[in-house]
Parts: structure tokens; C-alpha cells; sequence
């Protein structure tokens, strides 16, 4: 299979931890949406990352479609998240409101970049829709006792988070002043401990204007 798509993105990289933690081998194009447009077009008209191109060559794209090609290539047993029920619908709500939050820091990269008149409005519509995200997931782990979101092994729900949180530190640090959320921190701190998330990352490059 192949992987298409910068380790700056959230949703290229959360991809990549998966595949790396299911044993799924695959073969990495670190494609730039701005830079390799020309190249992303055949398999994706929307010229969007991560697109994920099979062996018989079936194109699936976006982050929540292609990881559930992923879990099914894994099985139940081995999938990072339940497979029905409320617990599975409270893991997708989880990783929504990340990839949100991770989506709206893209949008807060691009106002500043690639906007001659930057709308106020927007930015600070964007930078108050992540802080209520922030809060919304701190609380939702506070409610969580177990050692990651949902049990004792690491799920989508925490790559998604962890990713979306490296993401918006990077590319927009001092964002939102002083707060902070303890118990988010320390998750993205236990996920950039690990091996895989450290062997599948990269700098945020912002697109030139």
C-alpha cells in the first residue's frame, strides 16, 4: 500500500502510527498538498492527505475512512477501537472533536499564510472553538480511569488527540496564552514518548504564499 502525505499533517500521521502499530506495511510519498498537487490529482482529485492507495490500487481518503479499511484489515481483536456499540460511538466522538480541533488549526495556518487581509473574526471564531474543544477533552478525560481513553491499551482516540495536540503547539504556539490542561498534557506527552509516534513525525512546514 501506499501512504500519501507529509508527517506535518495530523491526519497523515495518525494514519502512519495505526499502520506502524498494526503491522501493516506500506510505502510512504511525503506529498505536499501545495507543492505536489500534480502528483496527489490521479489518485485524489481533491488533492487532500492522507490518501491511502491499496495493492489493487482502490484509492480510500480521509483520516476516519481509511482507518476504518485499517480496522477491518486488523480485526476485532486487534482493532483500536470497539467495534459497535456506545463505547465505539464515544471513541468516534472523541476522535471527531481532535481531528475538529486539528482541522481548525490547519484553517488558523492558512488565514495567516495565504490571506492578504486576515479576517479577525474568523481567527478568533477558530481560536474559540479550540479552546472549547480543549475543554470539552480535558473533561472528557477526567471522566476516563482507565490508563489511555478507553482501556488499557492505546487507541485511535489517542493518536488522534495526541496528534491534533502536537499539531496546533507547533504551528501556533501561544495560541490561546496561559491555559493549560493537565491531564491532555500529559497524555501527548506519554504518546510522544513512544517509539512509533517519535519515528513518524515532522516539523509543520506552513505552505508559502
Amino acid at each position: 500500500m501506499i501512504l500519501i502525505g507529509q508527517y506535518d499533517s495530523p491526519f497523515v500521521r495518525r494514519v502512519a502510527i495505526a499502520m506502524h502499530l498494526y503491522g501493516i506495511a506500506f510505502e510512504h510519498r511525503p506529498w505536499s498538498v501545495f507543492g505536489d498537487a500534480t502528483k496527489i490529482a490521479p489518485y485524489n482529485p481533491l488533492t487532500r492527505v492522507p490518501t491511502l492507495v491499496l495493492d489493487d490500487g482502490e484509492v480510500v481518503i480521509e483520516s476516519a475512512a481509511i482507518l476504518d479499511y485499517l480496522d477491518e484489515l486488523a480485526g476485532e481483536e486487534k482493532a483500536m477501537i470497539a467495534p459497535f456499540g456506545p463505547e465505539r460511538r464515544r471513541a468516534l466522538k472523541i476522535c471527531a472533536l481532535a481531528t475538529g480541533l486539528a482541522d481548525k488549526a490547519v484553517s488558523l495556518v492558512y488565514e495567516a499564510v495565504l490571506r492578504k487581509d486576515r479576517s479577525e473574526v474568523w481567527v478568533e471564531r477558530c481560536k474559540t472553538q479550540i479552546a472549547g474543544v480543549l475543554d470539552a477533552l480535558e473533561a472528557g478525560r477526567a471522566d476516563r480511569p482507565t490508563a489511555w481513553w478507553f482501556g488499557d491499551r492505546i487507541g485511535h482516540a489517542d493518536i488522534a488527540v495526541a496528534c491534533a495536540l502536537r499539531f496546533t503547539n507547533e504551528a501556533h504556539p501561544g495560541l490561546l496564552g496561559n491555559k493549560h490542561w493537565p491531564r491532555l498534557e500529559a497524555l501527548s506527552a506519554e504518546c510522544e514518548a513512544l517509539p512509533v509516534f517519535a519515528e513518524n513525525a515532522q516539523a509543520v512546514s506552513p505552505p508559502k504564499a
